[in-house]
């Protein structure tokens, strides 16, 4: 249900699973082992066909038992978790429909680009199961007042708007999407991995900690970064380039 192709310092994990690549329980255990065994630079998240992910598989919740659903919702936040503490910052590329949990997703990946004609929602309050962990991703991403929009209603939100609210970095043409994808991946991958990768565990650090907390939190950050190897020589030949004193 999950491939992994690697393109240079890029690692393309791709879900290609059925029922709309559904999250099954089977398929997120294989995207945790996937993301984990990532040795690239930059990792992106893409799927086949034209439905990124219509989140939980319901085939797996109906008559299902409280032990099954407390390990499918155990095992979702292990994937969400895990998109955000690997090293490598992860792109998602995202064609048709991100919903529930695949709408999750998206907000849990550090970057994402949609193509023009996807579209977005939280829809499970109109089948008596409500989003509520997919709108811990989805309110950190976009803001209170809009996600209960989406949480509330179900509706559908077009990539535009998604890009508007923070949810999707931007929306491109379709045909250009991958090509989009890949230039916000190297351009990404051009910076020393060191950095990148004390750089995205910093930023969920403090994400929520009191501003206080967060200025003496980074500030520890940038100083065990500042005398790093890595940085002492990017820092040196920046100014030898420039002629800088």
């Amino acid at each position: 249900m999950i491939r992994v192709a690697s393109e240079g310092v890029l690692d393309i994990v791709t879900m290609a699973g059925p029922r709309r690549n559904a999250l099954s329980l089977a398929m997120m255990k294989e995207l945790v082992g996937a993301l984990r065994g990532c040795s690239g630079r930059v990792v992106i998240l893409a799927a086949d066909g034209p439905v990124f992910s219509a989140g939980h598989d319901l085939n797996e919740m109906v008559g299902c038992t409280a032990a099954k659903a407390e390990e499918v919702f155990a095992v979702c936040t292990e994937l969400m978790e895990t998109v955000q503490s690997i090293r490598q910052p992860v792109i998602a590329e995202v064609q048709g429909v991100a919903t529930a949990a695949g709408c999750q997703l998206v907000a849990a990946c550090d970057l994402a680009i949609a193509s023009e004609d996807a579209w977005f929602a939280t829809p499970g309050v109109k089948i008596g199961l409500f989003c509520s962990t997919p709108m811990v991703a989805v309110t950190r991403a976009i803001g209170r007042k809009r996600a209960m929009e989406m949480l509330l209603t179900g509706r559908q939100v077009p990539a535009h708007t998604a890009a508007e609210w923070g949810l999707v970095n931007r929306a491109v043409p379709g045909a250009e999407l991958e090509q989009a994808v890949r230039e916000l991946a190297v351009a990404v991958a051009a910076a020393s991995e060191y950095t990148v990768s004390i750089g995205k565990r910093a930023f969920y650090e403090q994400i929520d900690m009191p501003q206080e907390e967060a200025y003496r939190f980074t500030r520890g950050v940038m100083e065990r970064n500042a005398v790093a190897d890595v940085a002492q020589e990017q820092m040196r030949a920046f100014l030898e380039k420039r002629g800088v004193r």
